[in-house]
């Protein structure tokens, strides 16, 4: 099973692996007929509240995973999809902001690759 991360606007039409956006907000300036997304699972993106509190702030990073997975223990079904579409082909996980290392998308390949462990 291969989950990659990738910034959407880095390459919005996509190629041929199926592509989750995990981003509560749709991307800013991009239309949704243009973009190659397979899959918009907005549920599966950090409340907003916790989105809000760590705004890409590397020193909260630790505490932000926390939270996060925290949440995602309570969010099964959203898990669960991304898990069966990653084991049947290879996924990307998109995210919108400009932080490339401190992001929901990364810290949910890391939950998801802990949790397929197990």
């Amino acid at each position: 099973m291969i989950i990659k991360v990738e910034r959407i606007y880095d390459n919005p039409k996509g190629g041929k692996s199926f592509r989750i956006l995990v981003d509560r907000l749709w991307p800013r300036g991009l239309s949704k007929d243009k973009v190659g997304v397979d899959l918009w699972q907005k549920d599966i993106a950090p409340s907003n509240t916790l989105r809000k509190w760590f705004g890409h702030d590397e020193k909260k990073w630790d505490e932000f995973k926390h939270k996060y997975f925290n949440e995602l223990e309570k969010n099964n079904d959203a898990v669960n999809t991304i898990i069966k579409v990653a084991q049947v082909q290879n996924s990307i996980t998109l995210y919108s902001s400009k932080e490339k290392r401190f992001n929901n998308a990364v810290a949910l390949k890391e939950y998801l690759e802990e949790k397929i462990k197990k």
